[in-house]
């Protein structure tokens, strides 16, 4: 074979500059991030209700709570449908601003962490106001 040696060469210097960031980055994980949930709106909630709790389970909102806000939107725009009803049938007002975001206000720390840590960009606020952050 003509050149072999440069042709290998090449490619192994190549493999290196691609794989040189997982090597990089082996073993380096992010931490999860903390959220806190320490807002007024739910303790008041814990204290009236003697715990908290969403929409629905801790569990469910961590996994499908994008799914969750998607329907609503879709359910509330196309059909005009504002209530919506859990698995253990409370019923909810169909809002971001004032169902989510009422008990959440703390936006930066509730939100934007989580979203950073998994490198989403959400589109909520592209129509909705981004809250006021509350100071507690």
């Amino acid at each position: 074979m003509y050149n072999g040696g440069k042709i290998i060469a090449g490619l192994a210097v190549f493999l290196a500059f691609f794989l040189f960031p997982f090597y990089y980055n082996l073993g380096k994980a992010n931490a999860r991030p903390e959220l806190k949930t320490d807002t007024p709106a739910i303790r008041e909630w814990a204290q009236k209700y003697g715990k908290k709790e969403c929409v629905e389970s801790k569990d469910f909102m961590r996994a499908e709570h994008m799914q969750l806000l998607n329907d609503w939107r879709d359910s509330v725009v196309r059909d005009g449908n504002r209530i919506y009803t859990n698995a253990e049938g409370r019923h909810h007002l169909m809002s971001l601003q004032n169902t989510c975001l009422n008990c959440h206000s703390n936006k930066k720390e509730f939100c934007d962490k989580c979203h950073n840590y998994m490198a989403v960009k959400p589109y909520c606020f592209n129509c909705h106001v981004e809250p006021k952050e509350n100071k507690s």
